[in-house]
């Protein structure tokens, strides 16, 4: 395995992911930001975070494993949530915890930022994930 996931003592606990990620490989892949989108571009879920966090975490896996990756591999998420509000996290994780055991997504997740933002590209997406990974 490549990526070596850590949650050292003196930080917050608990949190939905690792603190700290440590990787070897020679192949870096970075994916861009994925949304609540099929293949075709039919949105998904409009309106519903948790329906959308989850479809857009199956995007970056499809897309990590068109780079012989999958999310073992990741060192960083990044989540872009429009208008984020504190009282938004139980129905961001549930769209996490809904779809972690499908995508093989590590719990606690590997290290991520959760930035809120006004708006994303179009005014159905609420949410963006971008993933760092390396990979022998």
């Amino acid at each position: 395995m490549s990526v070596r996931l850590l949650s050292p003592t003196g930080l917050m606990t608990p949190v939905p992911y690792h603190h700290v990620a440590s990787g070897t490989g020679s192949r870096h892949i970075h994916v861009a930001g994925q949304i609540a989108r099929t293949a075709d571009g039919i949105p998904v879920a409009p309106g519903d975070l948790a329906a959308q966090v989850a479809q857009a975490l199956r995007n970056t896996a499809i897309a990590l494993a068109a780079a012989d990756a999958s999310f073992r591999d990741v060192l960083r998420l990044t989540f872009y949530v429009v208008g984020w509000d504190p009282s938004m996290m139980d129905e961001f994780m549930a769209g996490v915890e809904g779809v972690a055991a499908e995508i093989a997504l590590p719990q606690p997740m590997p290290p991520s930022s959760l930035i809120g933002v006004a708006m994303l590209f179009e005014p159905e997406v609420l949410v963006e994930v971008e993933a760092t990974a390396i990979a022998e």
